[in-house]
């Protein structure tokens, strides 16, 4: 996954000038020691902060040992000023936590950065800087270990969307003018966007037919599918494709590291390029470089923000239908911990990537695009190219970052897993079971006016996407409250 940033930490110890600075160093060294046991990228910063100018002298050393994120230390209470504004003048995420007592005596020993801590928001409020503090951020030196090994994916995000560039074909689809949102909410965040149209699209993949490398990603696709598994004749063209999207990403990343897409999949699509591009997007996904369906930029958005935290594959799913009474009697009832109303099955036509999806996936065919765009009673030709089957079971996130039709960010996260249950459907589908769904689904996807696309990391990570939220300046961050909490639009009496 190259399309995702590597952290490199920067641990800086503060003190102030009227405790020992010894103390703060010393513990600084005991957590450098205990991250580098981890293997954690962590480097030890030498120059303690006791005045601004060490202040400047530590963002110095940051930039030339090579760290893009930093870790201040309140090894003692800390000198307010100084420490926050490293945040101002180091151009990277930066984590502040505290030293816990206990490794010394409570005379000469003490380091009272229980109440530095307290001091040192106040200060970065004040001065309206940005900084990560931890759900609980005082410390011994193995605690403070464990609570940078949990900053690393939320600096790996943040550094991720400073760098990112999203990159759109086409305009959004009638009649799915859900995935349409307003773009303020990416510069406001200061991720930037490109939006081109689908000729533009067209004209680059005509210039790639003949590509020599053509063959190469054949290969790479058959060994991924297996025999059987796919269109023989197809490859070719979806090759193709994948060599246009590639080479446009590179192109046109600008001034930014990363990128991610948006992209128009129907119902021109399909006629003009030949196939669907769906395969083919799953694959860039596995990669670290999500293709949204449908133009859905907060999607992309979402889905990248899920590889950063995750380091793996992600997807985008609606969130589609009900779960049938039958399957829920024969398959879930008894054997898992869930009642109907937490069931619902995520589907889309084919992006999701093979590694995330059970045995039983292969390319086939779009069957609504199919019913659509080709002659009745016809072998479907140009609407093969999705990849389908079951999702394969296990931890899941759902997820989504979304700016509102007023221009105000908001999210939502919810935990839960894909059961092993066979869906008896069509495209890339699979059970999902989200406890407290149904009440999550009335009062918070539909009350609040989500769109029907949802991105989807394979892991829990609600944790890290919670604390990414609040980093970003996201006020409305909804979840799946459990019963003892009811939503504030919930009839206690229904």
């Amino acid at each position: 996954m190259n399309n995702i940033p590597q952290v490199r930490l920067g641990l800086i110890a503060v003190s102030r000038d009227c405790f020992p600075i010894q103390l703060s160093e010393k513990r600084r060294a005991a957590i450098a020691a205990l991250c580098a046991e981890k293997k954690l990228p962590v480097t030890e910063i030498t120059r303690t902060v006791e005045n601004e100018k060490d202040m400047l002298e530590a963002v110095a050393e940051l930039k030339e040992k090579e760290c893009n994120a930093a870790v201040v230390f309140l090894g003692n209470f800390g000198p307010e000023t100084p420490e926050t504004l490293v945040a101002r003048y180091f151009d990277g995420p930066v984590m502040f936590v505290a030293a816990a007592e206990g490794d010394g005596d409570l005379i000469n020993g003490r380091g009272d950065a229980y109440c530095g801590m307290l001091n040192c928001s106040y200060n970065l409020g004040m001065r309206h800087l940005r900084g990560y503090i931890p759900e609980y951020p005082v410390g011994t030196a193995a605690e403070l270990a464990d609570k940078i090994a949990g900053f690393v994916p939320i600096a790996r995000t943040i550094l991720g969307l400073k760098g990112l560039k999203i990159i759109t074909f086409g305009p959004r689809p009638q009649d799915f003018f859900a995935c349409n949102a307003p773009i303020k909410g990416l510069y406001e965040l200061g991720v930037e966007i490109e939006e081109n149209s689908e000729l533009d699209l067209l004209v680059s993949y005509k210039e790639h037919a003949g590509d020599p490398r053509i063959d190469e990603v054949c290969r790479d696709m058959a060994a991924e599918m297996g025999e059987g598994k796919y269109y023989g004749d197809l490859l070719p063209r979806m090759a193709q494709f994948e060599l246009t999207l590639l080479d446009w990403a590179e192109n046109h990343k600008g001034a930014r590291s990363y990128v991610a897409f948006a992209n128009k999949c129907w119902p021109a699509f399909p006629s003009q390029f030949g196939f669907e591009p769906c395969y083919v997007n799953s694959r860039l996904a596995s990669r670290g470089i999500p293709v949204a369906c449908e133009v859905d930029i907060y999607g992309a958005l979402s889905e990248y923000i899920g590889a950063c935290v995750t380091g793996d594959a992600v997807t985008l799913l609606d969130i589609n239908n009900s779960v049938p009474q039958y399957i829920y009697d024969e398959d879930i009832k008894g054997r898992f911990d869930a009642c109907l109303t937490d069931t619902f099955m995520g589907f889309h036509c084919g992006n999701t990537p093979a590694c995330k999806m059970s045995a039983d996936r292969a390319v086939k065919y779009q069957l609504i695009q199919h019913r659509l765009l080709e002659p009745e009673g016809s072998e479907p030709d140009f609407t093969r190219g999705t990849l389908e089957g079951d999702i394969a079971e296990g931890n899941i996130t759902f997820y989504r970052l979304q700016c509102d039709s007023e221009g105000q960010l908001r999210a939502y996260i919810a935990q839960g897993r894909v059961l092993p249950v066979k869906t008896r459907s069509f495209g890339g589908i699979g059970v999902f079971d989200i406890p407290e769904m149904g009440r999550f689904y009335r009062h918070v996807l539909v009350e609040k006016r989500y769109p029907h696309h949802g991105a989807v990391a394979f892991a829990h990570c609600a944790r890290e996407l919670f604390e990414i939220f609040k980093y970003l300046g996201v006020k409305d961050i909804a979840y799946n409250q459990p019963k003892s909490l009811p939503y504030p639009t919930e009839n206690p009496w229904a």
